[in-house]
């Protein structure tokens, strides 16, 4: 998947909080891939990063897979083409939900 052009619909746009924990607050963009099912049975979550600004819609390219070792699912790192991100700035942008996982991040070095 990594280096994918995909388009990822935001049912948590920036700025926004989760639907049922209501304390969890949305820094960046998050929504899900229409059409790519996850094992967990919905569509594939993603997070775009490299956006500062909500968003409903963003196609950009996959840059990183967050790999949840506890978790029956991973998420999707989505970026503008061209953007460069590194694992360190991956981490300290969605550890706002990652830290309650134990997770790893696969790209492309």
């Amino acid at each position: 998947m990594i280096g994918k052009k995909v388009t990822v619909t935001m049912d948590r746009p920036m700025g926004s909080y989760h639907p049922k924990h209501k304390e969890m607050y949305y820094p960046v963009n998050y929504g899900f891939i229409e059409g790519i099912m996850a094992p967990d049975g919905e569509e594939q979550d993603a997070y775009v990063l490299g956006v500062d600004k909500p968003l409903s819609e963003f196609t950009g390219v996959v840059a990183a897979v967050i790999h949840r070792r506890d978790d029956v699912e991973d998420k999707w790192v989505v970026v503008p083409e061209g953007y460069r991100i590194t694992k360190e700035e991956i981490e300290e942008q969605v550890k706002f939900q990652e830290q309650y996982f134990q997770s790893e991040i696969w790209m492309r070095e």
